[in-house]
């Protein structure tokens, strides 16, 4: 056995022993994922505080937050204490030197008066680990490097997923794929978990952090690619479909990288291109279906072919759905979701390309959820909003006046802000002044029915600035199938 096989074999040994599901567990196996597949650089405190614990880093303030520091600490005692408990003769030890988040790991000999601690490098494990462990060193390796596009076996889950009785199968679903590390929550609530359910197919780091259109960069960070499946155990109902991808394209090159899915065995997207629909590279890109339902036995499968490309996936996501059409989307100009005072769920904002996001919040008028309706972003900017092909869907845009009047900073009044939407080659509003409509501080809101969306299932909405910048508070998108 190689040094490096036995620490993995360390590592998943100390994991299993400190608890996978815990925070200790969780962070020592991030740590060593990364140190197993050369990325040290990305053990920061942000990269740790986003991936193990949750934080978004649009509010993470290490100053303020200190859990990553508080738990490395933890995490150093508990190491400590399992070496000084053990009571194997020899082998590998792993530590957490102060003021740094990398592992470290050291052979151990052990003698009759003293334990000897020397570089790993100099040491080779012998037969005393076992030649049957090769198997577990195997599989272990398959999690933390990325592997040839062959055959794979389903990891643990992290986290307990929401099941139906005792059947064991999910009735809600949100995996990053490719992905082993500890249980991710996005800014909206949402908690993402480590791959599950794939059949074949291989995994890698996606090179570059940067992803246009998303405010969840985590999703983006790793792929499964080849051929590959996933076969998600679920009851009888009606579910939605949500698939995110991420173009691999360069600027300027403008080859076609296509590739099909089908699914429970029919055809769900042929010719898909993530470059195309994302409109660029280095963009995300999410696909919509409604009405998705698992086959006769009880399980929803996905099937991704190679057209002209090999396919690859970011991450997937099912939730319960309402037959017959697809539920509300609401966006609120937020870093944080948001619950209305009719219990309506609104995600924290997302899918925008340029704009400036406000951090300052005003007092509205005119809504029975001023605090909802508080922000804006502001600037030249649109949005790609993913909804399924099928539907044709009524488009609501909230507006409030947070700087133009004669008792706010911009002063002025009427004609101080003025600017355009366009939606899918439609003008929505042309001229467009919120100070006119309503003065300051107060919402406005038009809705627009009958939008239908473009061919790669987006409502793509351009704000436009006429004088000075164009401005949104909040965006709802509303099915009108069986209305």
């Amino acid at each position: 056995m190689t040094s490096r096989e036995a620490e993995k074999l360390e590592l998943d040994r100390a994991v299993g022993l400190l608890g996978r599901s815990t925070r200790h567990g969780r962070l020592l196996e991030f740590m060593g994922a990364k140190y197993f597949s050369h990325q040290e650089a990305q053990l920061t405190e942000f990269d740790i505080a986003r991936d193990v614990f949750g934080r978004s880093l649009d509010t993470f303030d290490p100053a303020a937050d200190a859990v990553v520091r508080v738990e490395a600490h933890r995490l150093r005692k508990k190491l400590r204490d399992l070496y000084e408990k053990d009571d194997r003769a020899h082998g590998v030890h792993i530590s957490l030197p102060a003021g740094t988040y990398v592992p470290k790991f050291t052979i151990v000999e052990q003698t009759a008066t003293r334990k000897r601690r020397l570089p790993v490098w100099g040491w080779v494990l012998a037969g005393a680990l076992g030649a049957g462990l090769v198997g577990i060193v195997i599989g272990f390796a398959s999690r933390t490097e990325p592997p040839r596009a062959t055959a794979t076996t389903t990891p643990a889950a992290t986290s307990p997923l929401p099941v139906s009785g005792s059947t064991g199968q999910v009735t809600e679903l949100h995996v990053i794929a490719g992905y082993t590390g500890g249980e991710v929550i996005d800014s909206s609530g949402t908690r993402w978990t480590p791959d599950r359910f794939f059949t074949r197919g291989g995994t890698w780091p996606r090179d570059g952090s940067f992803v246009r259109g998303s405010s969840r960069p985590f999703l983006f960070k790793t792929w499964r690619t080849g051929e590959f499946g996933y076969d998600i155990p679920m009851p009888p109902g009606s579910y939605e479909l949500r698939l995110f991808f991420v173009s691999q394209q360069s600027p300027g090159d403008e080859k076609i990288s296509s590739f099909g899915i089908a699914l429970n065995g029919e055809r769900l997207l042929q010719g898909y291109d993530i470059a195309s629909s994302a409109n660029g590279a280095a963009a995300a890109d999410e696909q919509v279906f409604r009405d998705v339902h698992p086959s006769a036995d009880g399980n929803l499968r996905l099937w991704f072919t190679n057209e002209t490309s090999a396919p690859v996936l970011n991450a997937l996501e099912l939730t319960p759905g309402t037959p017959g059409k697809l539920k509300p989307i609401r966006i609120s100009t937020q870093r944080t979701s948001f619950v209305d005072h009719q219990g309506q769920r609104w995600r924290a904002d997302d899918y925008y390309q340029g704009g400036i996001l406000s951090t300052e919040h005003g007092k509205v008028a005119g809504t029975d959820d001023p605090d909802l309706f508080g922000g804006e972003r502001w600037g030249h900017f649109s949005y790609a909003i993913p909804v399924d092909r099928r539907g044709r869907y009524t488009v609501i845009l909230h507006f409030a006046e947070f700087y133009y009047g004669p008792t706010l900073p911009g002063g002025g009044g009427t004609g101080s802000r003025v600017f355009h939407v366009f939606c899918n080659g439609q003008t929505l509003l042309r001229d467009f002044d919120i100070y006119k409509e309503a003065g300051s501080l107060r919402v406005v809101t038009k809705s627009f029915p009958h939008v239908q969306p473009s061919s790669f299932g987006k409502i793509n909405l351009t704000f436009e600035p006429a004088i000075n910048n164009a401005s949104v508070s909040g965006i709802e998108i509303v099915d009108e199938s069986g209305s």
